[in-house]
């Protein structure tokens, strides 16, 4: 089951961030999203300030049917786009998967076209993180 707050939802699974990374991004395909973008924060805090923290990684999904509905109906929307979906280890070693929650970024935008459309990726990216 997924645990929800104001902006996003996930879950803690048992397996390693790169297991979890590769599961995610196969769910996520298998829902219609494609991964733009991948961000090793970890990795990029390490070299930019030298600091050390465990696994944490940002990859940027996109439903390509569902984006261009949504650029059609609002195109100033890509200042909202890609949905983000984090794998990351936390202080006790748990994994954990999280997907932001398009629906009240949506709703920022008055535009009632882009209401049904959030629906679906928010839909579309829960059963994804559900499946892992």
């Amino acid at each position: 089951m997924l645990q929800s707050h104001n902006y996003g939802f996930g879950k803690i699974v048992d397996m390693s961030v790169e297991q979890a990374e590769t599961r995610v991004t196969e769910t996520l395909k298998e829902k219609g999203f494609g991964i733009l973008t991948r961000i090793d924060v970890a990795a990029t805090l390490k070299q930019k300030l030298g600091a050390d923290m465990p696994p944490y990684v940002i990859l940027g999904a996109c439903n390509p049917p569902l984006a261009h509905q949504v650029i059609t109906a609002e195109p100033e929307v890509g200042l909202l786009l890609p949905c983000n979906v984090i794998v990351y280890q936390d202080a006790n070693q748990q994994v954990h998967i999280s997907a932001m929650d398009p629906q009240p970024v949506m709703s920022l935008i008055d535009n009632a076209q882009v209401v049904p459309i959030a629906r679906k990726v928010r839909a579309l990216l829960q059963e994804a993180l559900e499946a892992v």
